[in-house]
């Protein structure tokens, strides 16, 4: 170990494992462990610390002695500088493999709990363009890569329609070919960009608050339906139907092509009105024969083909009859409700987001389920013992809550209503386990099913069946 520039060289590092939040891990020779973003377990390396604790470091891998066979080639030419898919450089076995570890060691070091054999985690079938909905950002200084830096060129134009670098809240990648969403998704990106440049339209400057062209959502659908919505921030009525109308011309399968116009300092769409320019203000996914109608600001799972797995396990695990009474907390749009209701006496959905709430009837009337009720209030509040004594004592509970998990009152209050089964769907099984422990006296867990969302990422979703004791 030597020091340079106050920093810390770590010599001869073997990354042994793969830790939170994508990070990889090794030891230092004092003992510390050493978080790095940029090595595979089993590689060795020399790492450059950027942060030192008591207990830690952090650093990045900045010469490799040995690589791991864990690794494969990253298929994005953006790897290591995009924030997104992270963990391209490792095999999609082995990514597996590290994601569902993580779970069980959340479960047992996080909630001390008592856990059955696992099934193995479930992998997806698509790795690659997977995603329903991107979200690209406009910017007027792009982010220079390093060796952009080193060739010494000028660099006139600085526009830019991609991500944000990690950390940088201004500085966007201007990104040639993302992996993530199928055609035409990269194309549609690339018209928008080249048609905005090509008639002088200015790019956004979130420094200054100043320029049009602020940020690009597309959304798909696995029945091919698409959405285009576009953000601006200053609003020239012809340069922006001139867009609108080049994209509806090139790309005809458009299904509903909307704009708004966000003159706030930052750029959440759900306080603005959206302007649907041509086709639908929605666009419409399908699962086992139900619709569900999907509008610029709804909450759908970003993976539609994991996402139908995932609520068929979530069903499985219920067991349901149709004898059942079940509640849905955190519903969101209600398509675990609805995707449940058939084999259920009836659902009741709770939800905190009133367009959320709105979008759920709705898709139960256009689905006809009348056995699904949803209703709309902050889950620690709504969720009490008037709610059950008028809407009936609930035989299961079925809960998907956001990272942050649950709140203690809402887990107590599942308590003391007592159900026979609950099924906990979970995004951060960090939080889980946290919300598990408060449980695990008067339940026990008889299954657990890790399901991978998201290829190419940390991420993870994990599904849990809880019995009474």
């Amino acid at each position: 170990m030597r020091k340079k520039n106050k920093r810390v060289i770590l010599e001869n590092i073997e990354i042994i494992d793969a830790g939170a939040k994508g990070k990889t891990i090794g030891k230092a020779p004092d003992g510390r462990v050493v978080f790095t973003t940029n090595a595979v377990p089993g590689d060795i390396v020399d790492i450059q610390t950027t942060k030192k604790r008591k207990a830690y470091f952090e650093g990045t891998a900045i010469n490799f002695h040995a690589l791991s066979d864990k690794r494969t080639d990253p298929v994005c030419e953006h790897f290591g500088v995009c924030g997104g898919c992270k963990w391209q450089n490792m095999s999609y076995d082995n990514q597996l493999f590290y994601k569902e570890k993580e779970v069980l060691n959340n479960l047992v070091r996080i909630g001390h709990l008592d856990i059955p054999e696992t099934t193995p985690i479930l992998g997806s079938k698509k790795q690659y363009f997977y995603r329903n909905k991107m979200e690209f950002s406009f910017s007027d200084s792009r982010w220079l890569t390093l060796e952009e830096i080193n060739s010494g060129q000028d660099f006139d134009n600085k526009n830019a329609l991609g991500f944000h670098i990690p950390g940088m809240w201004d500085k966007i990648l201007d990104v040639k070919k993302c992996h993530l969403q199928e055609d035409p998704s990269n194309a549609i990106r690339i018209a928008t960009k080249e048609f905005a440049q090509d008639t002088g339209m200015s790019f956004f400057n979130p420094r200054n608050q100043v320029g049009m062209l602020r940020t690009l959502m597309l959304r798909t659908t696995s029945t091919g339906e698409i959405m285009v919505l576009i953000q601006f921030y200053e609003d020239h009525k012809e340069k922006r139907e001139a867009l609108l109308d080049h994209l509806k011309e090139r790309f005809p399968t458009i299904t509903s092509l909307q704009y708004v116009v966000n003159k706030k300092q930052n750029d959440t769409i759900y306080d603005q009105e959206i302007i649907c320019f041509s086709g639908r203000d929605h666009i419409i996914e399908e699962m086992e024969g139900l619709q569900f109608k999907i509008n610029a600001k709804s909450f759908y799972q970003t993976n539609s083909d994991q996402a139908y797995e995932l609520y068929k396990i979530t069903r499985d695990f219920a067991g349901l009859t149709g004898e059942e009474l079940v509640y849905d907390l955190y519903t969101g749009t209600g398509t675990i409700a609805q995707f449940v209701s058939t084999k259920a006496k009836k659902v009741i959905g709770i939800e905190a987001v009133p367009e959320a709430i709105l979008d759920a009837k709705a898709n139960a009337e256009n689905n006809n389920i009348t056995n699904a009720e949803f209703y709309v209030g902050d889950m620690k509040n709504v969720f009490n013992e008037a709610f059950i004594q008028e809407h009936g004592q609930p035989d299961i509970i079925i809960t998907d809550p956001p990272r942050d998990g649950m709140h203690k009152d809402v887990v107590q209050q599942i308590l003391n209503i007592a159900p026979n089964k609950i099924v906990y769907v979970s995004c951060n099984s960090a939080t889980q386990a946290r919300d598990l422990a408060l449980m695990k006296d008067f339940y026990k867990i008889t299954k657990i099913q890790p399901v991978d969302m998201f290829p190419q990422t940390h991420h993870v979703e994990n599904v849990v069946l809880l019995e009474k004791i």
